[in-house]
């Protein structure tokens, strides 16, 4: 099998394969961002015989269970089906595609793991998965991994860069030194288009494949429209059109100013509690990232926010451009310009690559004082605000922050433009594409 992109669960399953004690292992993640393709050809590489099961094009195998879960008894009912299939101790994966047709599935990983014979991966569409029932039966006895659509050190592995190029970048940003002219262009030019074309897998190939954006809108219009097919079909105790709603109207939030998701865009005298559970779904199906008002700024997180104060972004900032007009889509792929979503694009591309690194979402506002945040993340024992500026402007949010003794967890800030490495002192300028590497930075930084 061809392996084109190399993605970062690569490197997980390794990792997995290499730990003794290694459970069975559920990965997550939304519809067609490579899932699939990676588990193929890991277990292709490492294991003698694959036992490669789809319960979604292969139906009769929902029921390999109805004679228990006992590891042999589903030997037994899998060997019946087929009896060609080798089942070779210690050298043997079971591949589990498409969990969320065959939930019952999750019960016999127990099993497995006590059995010990045989390695175990199970994949899915977060659509459709109940996860709560699937984590009750297999409490203990499971791993999760949650996969995303490529990220920007993906999208550049995938455009032939290196981890070398990726660390050279990370010394840039810890020694606050600028990077070249040559560098900025290259790296400001590579990022637009990853911009534009996302970060899903179909999406990545076809663009390196043609060296251009041709035929990558089509794909990505074809997602959207599988996306929504797949809400009406998974959709369980909501309004379907209400969730189709929400998530039809993602862009028209974040074309507002305040980009706050407001329910009245969505239908006029709209009410929040009719719509109640459908962004949670939403964000639960990995359509959505969602990104939570804080009450204060300030240390904990956790419980320190308003859930009714949200703003909704894509999960894929490629999605959400396939979502814009026609206008819009001729002048960004031929022009690379941005327009009036601006603001907008950046902010959920910034947000998409916070959520890929491992931290929640959330930002702030007040009237008063007038202060707005974009985004925050932690280290150990501070808050640093991140501002992500479309356009050059003045940082009188972030400086009220960093200045006001008020602010006692915060010590630093940064933000994010079209601006070099630099420190002034209170807050770290970095360009858009470095974003990618500030858990990094953070976590390096406090080490020196």
């Amino acid at each position: 099998m061809e392996k084109l992109l190399k993605r970062k669960i690569d490197k997980y399953l390794t990792d997995w394969k290499n730990r003794p004690d290694r459970k069975p292992l559920i990965i997550k993640g939304a519809r067609q961002i490579g899932k699939t393709r990676s588990v193929e050809w890991f277990a292709g590489q490492n294991y003698a015989s694959v036992i490669e099961i789809n319960f979604i094009e292969q139906k009769k195998y929902r029921e390999i269970f109805n004679d228990g879960f006992e590891v042999d008894a589903i030997l037994k009912n899998i060997s019946l089906l087929n009896p060609e299939l080798k089942f070779i101790p210690g050298n043997t994966i079971f591949f589990f595609d498409e969990l969320q047709a065959c939930p019952n599935c999750a019960t016999s990983l127990k099993f497995f793991k006590l059995d010990g014979r045989f390695d175990v991966i199970c994949s899915g569409s977060l659509m459709g998965i109940s996860y709560n029932e699937i984590e009750s039966n297999s409490v203990g006895y499971k791993e999760d991994y949650e996969m995303h659509s490529m990220d920007f050190e993906e999208f550049l592995w995938a455009m032939g860069y290196n981890d070398d190029f990726t660390a050279d970048l990370l010394s840039h940003m810890l020694d606050v030194r600028p990077l070249s002219e040559l560098q900025m262009d290259t790296l400001m030019s590579l990022f637009r288009d990853y911009v534009i074309i996302g970060g899903m897998p179909e999406v990545v190939s076809t663009y390196v494949r043609n060296k251009n954006f041709s035929g990558t809108l089509d794909i990505q219009r074809q997602l959207l429209k599988d996306y929504e097919e797949d809400i009406t079909k998974y959709v369980e105790g909501l309004d379907k059109a209400k969730v189709k709603a929400v998530y039809n109207h993602i862009s028209t939030f974040l074309a507002k100013e305040n980009k706050r998701f407001q329910i009245t865009k969505i239908a006029r005298n709209a009410r929040n509690r009719d719509y109640m559970g459908c962004v949670e779904w939403l964000a639960d199906a990995g359509v959505v990232n969602v990104c939570y008002c804080l009450n204060q700024p300030e240390l904990p997180l956790k419980g320190n926010y308003d859930p009714k104060m949200y703003k909704i972004y894509f999960k894929d900032t490629g999605l959400l451009i396939a979502s814009l007009d026609e206008e819009a889509q001729e002048d960004l792929r031929a022009n690379k310009n941005l327009g009036t979503y601006k603001g907008a694009i950046y902010e959920n591309i910034v947000g998409d690559m916070l959520v890929k690194q491992g931290y929640r979402l959330f930002y702030y506002h007040s009237d008063r004082p007038a202060l707005e945040m974009d985004f925050f993340i932690r280290d150990a024992d501070s808050l640093i605000p991140v501002e992500v500026k479309a356009n050059d402007g003045a940082t009188a949010s972030l400086n009220r922050l960093l200045n006001d003794d008020k602010y006692n967890d915060v010590k630093y800030g940064i933000k994010l433009g079209y601006r070099n490495i630099g420190f002034n002192g209170k807050f770290y300028t970095f360009p858009y594409f470095l974003t990618f590497l500030l858990r990094r930075f953070v976590a390096e930084s406090k080490r020196r």
